[in-house]
């Protein structure tokens, strides 16, 4: 009896200690079905990719997007809600499964993480006030203060653009988007830098108080989801990047763009080699 006690003791150990070193040898995607959850990581401060709606709600293109991915994984999407400076962080400290976002494809950002198939341009251009006559074209911004979110590829444009200037632009820095064209709207600032389909979205919805400036002044650049790179990841990211080419071809990706952008991006399935 009692020999047959320590049996099922031994027994019990012996599991306990397997079912840990099972877990550890599944993959990120097979972790992700067991659970029945996505978790993704962005910021919401970001119209109209991802933004807090007049109901309180998060609300916006990746919503939408990540909606349809979940469908195709058969897994529910959790947000996970940081400043944009602390989301790439967060990934890599193993916080969520990827990112949102989405982030501009530039090389040193695809040397470090996985870049999904590009769901939008990222091209950048200029917001400035409705009424403001000073600024008629993209060169008009040398010598003022232009906002710019803190930690973006939209920043790191801008500063190469304003050597180019016969002065410099005085760029300044924002935790949040929203902050920055609060502050235009204010006249705190002269314009804003941002994507394309950003600042588009942002003068659609305030006409008379905001204008976009054309043409774009930034490399063409396109946005994409992110992922890390370890092995763990990768099969996860191979299914995501599956449903993203799938929502696609069959037009849902057209839809979901003209919904929030007011126009469809052509991009490739397969995230570019960036040009800077």
């Amino acid at each position: 009896m009692n020999k047959r006690f320590f049996v099922q003791i031994a027994l019990g150990m012996g599991l306990s200690m397997t079912m840990p070193l099972l877990a550890q040898a599944q993959d990120s995607l097979a972790r992700v079905k067991a659970a029945g959850v996505l978790k993704v990581g962005t910021e919401t401060a970001f119209a109209p990719f991802d933004f807090i709606d007049a109901a309180g709600d998060h609300a916006g293109f990746n919503v939408d997007a990540f909606a349809e991915v979940g469908k195709e994984l058969g897994v529910k999407i959790q947000w996970v809600e940081l400043p944009w400076d602390g989301v790439l962080p967060a990934l890599e400290a193993g916080q969520f499964n990827m990112v949102a976002g989405p982030a501009t494809i530039t090389k040193a950002r695809m040397e470090r993480y996985r870049f999904l198939s590009p769901v939008a341009e990222a091209t950048v251009a200029v917001l400035k006030g409705a009424k403001d006559a000073t600024i008629q074209k993209p060169e008009d911004i040398a010598g003022k203060m232009v906002g710019a979110g803190k930690a973006t590829a939209q920043l790191a444009q801008l500063k190469t653009y304003s050597a180019t200037l016969p002065k410099p632009v005085v760029a300044r820095e924002y935790p949040a988007f929203n902050e920055a064209y609060a502050d235009l709207a204010a006249g705190r600032i002269a314009a804003v830098a941002n994507s394309l389909p950003n600042i588009a979205y942002v003068a659609s919805k305030q006409p008379g108080t905001f204008a976009v400036v054309k043409p774009p002044f930034g490399q063409t650049s396109y946005f994409g989801y992110i992922g890390t790179k370890k092995p763990d990841d990768q099969p996860l990211l191979d299914a995501v990047q599956a449903a993203l080419v799938k929502i696609k071809a069959d037009g849902r990706m057209k839809k979901m763009q003209e919904k929030w952008f007011g126009t469809s991006f052509d991009t490739p399935d397969v995230a570019p080699e960036p040009s800077f």
